[in-house]
């Protein structure tokens, strides 16, 4: 699409702060194989601390804790940015999520996401949050 007057191109930074916002807007509304098309075939996910979830997983690991997670609330998990920043291929952001539980409880947690992109696509992400309270609404330890 040919630029309008007046504007200037996206920039590298520009591009990977909306391939993230893009990547959790697709998560949020549970379109979960647009979500992981923004990751590379080789992508990695970290989570921090001790809980059973908590480690590296490949895309497709990635695909199958999410698909396990969404099964157990009513609509999925909506995580919203509240800040981000960008600088060259990362993008950091902090976030904060909804997900009504089956079971009637509220997932709501706080985290921050560290992206690192390259040729376009999500390669890592490295994601710390409050795993006591992971432990507490999903049972995991």
């Amino acid at each position: 699409m040919p630029l309008r007057r007046g504007e200037r191109p996206m920039s590298q930074t520009d591009n990977n702060k909306k391939i993230v916002k893009d990547f959790w807007a697709a998560f949020s509304a549970s379109r979960f194989d647009e979500a992981l098309g923004l990751l590379s075939e080789d992508a990695t996910w970290w989570v921090a601390g001790t809980t059973n979830i908590s480690g590296t997983y490949t895309k497709a690991q990635f695909a199958d804790l999410v698909a396990g997670v969404s099964e157990g609330t009513e609509g999925g998990i909506q995580v919203t940015p509240t800040q981000m920043t960008a600088e060259e291929g990362r993008v950091s952001m902090e976030a904060t999520s909804y997900g009504l539980m089956k079971d009637g409880k509220e997932y709501k947690n706080i985290y921050h996401f560290m992206h690192d992109l390259s040729d376009g696509k999500i390669r890592a992400v490295r994601e710390y949050m409050d795993t006591e309270h992971v432990t507490e609404i999903f049972g995991v330890g």
